[in-house]
């Protein structure tokens, strides 16, 4: 992951680009809504884009972020120093599939966990999403932005994206919802699925009882 994101992230590419297709992740943050004083962990935080979006929507909220890559974990250290927010966002370097909070940042559990746009470059995907849903406090939420199934779009649009993804080791998660959804059911929670942009991005929603 580093070899990928090295020259992308030091040249400001990594931002710049993926704002015009990453375009579930404005509508994931307006969703979380923690409550004031809650624990927030993003899941493959990259750039902390995300994290300094989220702490500017909801000051009274705590944030945590993990990555596997160092090159993204320095830009994102960068930019939160930069807004100013080293005392409410904490990072660190971790495997999403084998995450402890507690050795990490102290933290048991939270009621808001959000994953952008990384379920579909992560082959163990499954246990990451199963592993974040343990993770919820009572009353929590996971939140999953990612690319969709695409089918209220063209034919041609469709297989042009799928291809590029391919070419960028991303794969969307055409079980996501239903996975979701087992899990939400596992834990006697409920599950909301959300269609964007003609199917070109997904929300999934776990909420915990």
């Amino acid at each position: 992951m580093d070899r990928i994101y090295r020259w992308q992230r030091r040249f400001g590419i990594y931002d710049a680009t993926r704002k015009y297709y990453l375009l579930g992740r404005d509508p994931l943050l307006a969703g979380l809504r923690p409550a004031p004083g809650g624990a927030v962990l993003e899941i493959g935080c990259g750039t902390g884009r995300n994290l300094v979006k989220a702490a500017g929507l909801y000051p009274e909220a705590r944030f945590h972020g993990i990555d596997i890559s160092q090159e993204m974990l320095t830009a994102a250290e960068k930019a939160v120093a930069g807004a100013g927010l080293d005392g409410r966002i904490r990072l660190a370097r971790a495997d999403a599939a084998a995450f402890d909070p507690q050795v990490a940042f102290g933290q048991g559990s939270y009621d808001r966990i959000f994953i952008s746009y990384a379920v579909s470059m992560i082959p163990q995907w499954q246990k990451v999403v199963t592993e974040a849903t343990a993770r919820l406090a009572p009353g929590g939420e996971l939140h999953i932005a990612d690319f969709g199934d695409m089918q209220g779009l063209p034919g041609w649009f469709k297989r042009a994206v799928t291809t590029w993804l391919g070419w960028h080791h991303v794969t969307p998660r055409a079980d996501l919802f239903d996975f979701a959804a087992e899990l939400a059911d596992a834990h006697a929670g409920r599950s909301e699925a959300k269609r964007l942009h003609r199917g070109f991005s997904w929300i999934a929603v776990i909420r915990m009882p």
